[in-house]
């Protein structure tokens, strides 16, 4: 598998350093794409040391920025011949943030990180996606996005660039799901965009997993003590990191692409009704997300605002 590649945003810690960790002992050459070098390098060593694989490469990328996601692009092709698998495993969310904070593109931090940059990864990694028999693109998603079950609950479009910041309440948690929103879309449209070449585009809804010391230190004590109970019964990271896995290279999904795809490894469909018992089973479920997420003007509405983003 040592000719086989897979990119890995986030994968320092997580889920996303789980699949490292996955990958790397199915033979696979691990590339993990991290923002903080100095943890990344001791997690690397490590997956290099337990797996014992010595192809886990390390690089760094921002997925906030498109100036770095380009030099990442820029400096992976030049080293790599091919690209099999991408994992778009990166997210933002800083809990209890109550600040409005703009990328250095000036695009709201969550939209930046968690749906336009990883974006304009795959568009600038297609070309090499394309060179593999097997291309696969996976798009780690939420449940938050169940939150769009409520008729109310819509994408501020008009305020992704900071529009009316200072102005509006700002809700990290709301910015969060909605940019997680913004990613399920998107990956319906790339997913129609690259078919012709052969490149797979999915999603995954990732449930709940252990939250790590470093995150559950950062809620409130109310959230803490929530977050700490639920932990008891919350599953591995490693549970996640194999659906990632098994998404990304079995026979299974081989020729699957534009679908949500659930904890279960499951296609999710999307809703049919959203009232009475239909809508119950809709937000305690996980076969269904919401008509939002397919309606076409808000599909080309995001991938307008993110084409014409990474124009800038």
């Amino acid at each position: 598998m040592t000719d086989r590649i897979v990119v890995i945003t986030g994968a320092n810690s997580g889920i996303g350093k789980a699949a490292a960790y996955k990958f790397a002992t199915q033979g696979y050459c691990v590339v993990m794409a991290c923002r903080n070098m100095e943890i990344s390098e001791a997690v690397q060593h490590q997956i290099i040391a337990s797996s014992n694989n010595t192809n886990v490469d390390l690089m760094k990328l921002d997925v906030s920025s498109f100036t770095s996601i380009r030099a990442f692009c820029s400096a992976f092709t030049n080293k790599y011949p091919h690209l099999d698998i991408l994992i778009h495993n990166a997210a933002y969310l800083n809990h209890g943030e109550k600040e409005y904070k703009l990328s250095p593109e000036h695009i709201e931090m969550s939209f930046a990180t968690n749906a336009f940059g990883p974006m304009l990864m795959t568009r600038l990694l297609a070309d090499h996606l394309e060179r593999s028999p097997d291309p696969r693109v996976l798009n780690a998603c939420t449940t938050n996005i169940k939150n769009f079950f409520d008729p109310k609950r819509k994408i501020d479009f008009d305020n992704l660039r900071g529009e009316f910041r200072g102005m509006r309440r700002h809700s990290t948690y709301k910015m969060y799901g909605d940019s997680k929103m913004a990613l399920l879309m998107l990956t319906f449209k790339m997913a129609e965009q690259l078919k012709s070449r052969g490149i797979k585009v999915n999603a995954l809804q990732i449930n709940r997993v252990k939250l790590s010391k470093e995150t559950i230190h950062k809620l409130s004590p109310f959230w803490k003590v929530l977050a700490l109970a639920q932990n008891i019964t919350n599953p591995l990271p490693s549970i996640m990191a194999d659906n990632y896995y098994q998404i990304c290279t079995s026979d299974e999904f081989s020729q699957v692409t534009g679908q949500l795809i659930n904890h279960k490894l499951e296609i999710v469909q999307p809703s049919v009704s959203e009232k009475g018992f239909a809508q119950l089973k809709n937000i305690f479920g996980s076969a269904t997300y919401p008509q939002y997420a397919t309606d076409k003007h808000n599909i080309e509405k995001i991938w307008s605002i993110g084409i014409n983003a990474h124009k800038e």
